[in-house]
């Protein structure tokens, strides 16, 4: 019987090491598995960030994925050409050319027949639309009404778009707009880690959920358009967006929930900021503006604004004003050369990131490299 007990002694350890070394591998991954919670304002690009992440660092979009955006990217077009005509009634602007007015009849008649296909016919009518100056005067003031960011690509793609082998692009995919109901997420490798990001709705109907994604959350990225400064939401046509991400940036920044999580801030489409700027003043959003009407002061300024919300003294800042073709994108590949010196550099100090990233809508590659190089500061300065 001695034997037996003996036998069953060692049998037992071998089981326990073997547990031990399975509750060890499991922490081990636990702590390589972060977890990324995309918040902001609706329409502020959130969805976008998710669907790079998938091109980069997953199998992409199949043919099957990309056809089946095709119904949204001629919906997309044709509900920004309606926005268009509709707000020019309101707006009492006159077509240049008054046959214009048989194009728009018949954008109107595709909307309501329920068929959105964006047929040659109206592929056509719409094209001559757009070349239509008062159709042009009435988008310079898109910022009175609501309409779509990426309006002006599709309608400047409207041929392509309407061909009938036409198969949508990566590039259509992340130009599309769907509102994001619900919670979805994306699972990445990036440094041999495994990066859980997961994307919420931004309009205010969505926000109670966002409670239930709290746990476990590594770092915060959120996302503010810089090109809203002049717009209001969609939800009452009443609230100045930029205010509106402002105020949500603070409510969330200085929560109990994320007293020890990390935040990344991406201020969104700098691009659209440069061609509104000098015709829609910054005062429009912040009346006590004072400064010069130029795109670096503003944007110097609405970064101070999103700066002085943040209650932690010990939370350090770290700014980067990017976009596809400043040369701070080149830069960054020059950088990100020497990324693992600098992160031993940065490893030191302050855990709290803020990225202020500023791009159309986070389309380009380039972009998506710069806030892999952020995240991974982030995670280096955990794991050290």
């Amino acid at each position: 019987m001695g034997t037996c007990t003996s036998k069953d002694t060692k049998e037992q350890k071998k089981i326990n090491r073997r547990i031990e070394e399975q509750i060890k591998k499991d922490q081990s991954m636990s702590l390589r598995i972060i977890k990324l919670l995309l918040l902001g304002a609706g329409e502020s690009g959130k969805s976008t960030i998710l669907k790079q992440m998938r091109i980069l660092h997953k199998d992409g979009f199949s043919q099957h994925d990309l056809m089946s955006i095709k119904p949204v990217v001629h919906s997309n077009c044709i509900h920004s050409m309606l926005a268009i005509l509709r707000a020019m009634f309101h707006l009492q602007i006159e077509y240049s050319d008054p046959e214009r007015v048989q194009d728009s009849q018949l954008v109107f008649a595709t909307v309501h027949s329920n068929k959105e296909e964006l047929t040659e016919e109206l592929s056509a009518a719409m094209q001559r639309l757009w070349k239509d100056e008062g159709v042009q005067e009435c988008f310079r003031r898109s910022n009175e009404y609501q309409i779509d960011d990426s309006a002006k690509y599709f309608f400047n793609n409207l041929q392509r778009l309407s061909q009938a082998d036409y198969i949508p692009t990566e590039q259509d995919l992340l130009r599309t707009r769907i509102k994001t109901t619900g919670i979805t997420e994306v699972l990445f490798e990036l440094k041999g880690l495994t990066f859980r990001l997961v994307d919420v709705g931004g309009q205010r109907s969505e926000r109670k959920k966002w409670i239930h994604c709290f746990e476990g959350v590594s770092s915060i990225l959120f996302i503010s358009s810089l090109s809203e400064y002049d717009q209001t939401l969609r939800e009452d046509n009443c609230t100045n967006r930029m205010q509106e991400s402002l105020k949500l940036f603070d409510s969330i920044c200085n929560s109990p929930w994320f007293s020890d999580v990390h935040f990344i801030l991406f201020l969104n489409k700098k691009d659209l900021f440069a061609e509104k700027i000098h015709r829609s003043p910054l005062t429009v959003c912040f009346p006590e503006y004072k400064g010069q009407q130029n795109q670096t002061e503003c944007i110097n300024y609405i970064q101070w604004k999103f700066e002085q919300l943040n209650r932690s003294s010990q939370r350090e800042i770290y700014a980067h004003h990017t976009c596809a073709t400043d040369t701070q994108q080149v830069q960054f590949f020059i950088f990100s050369k020497y990324q693992l010196q600098i992160l031993k550099t940065e490893a030191t100090r302050p855990l709290m990131i803020y990225l202020l990233m500023f791009n159309r809508q986070i389309h380009t590659r380039q972009s998506i490299r710069l806030l892999e190089f952020s995240v991974t500061c982030l995670v280096f300065k955990l794991l050290v």
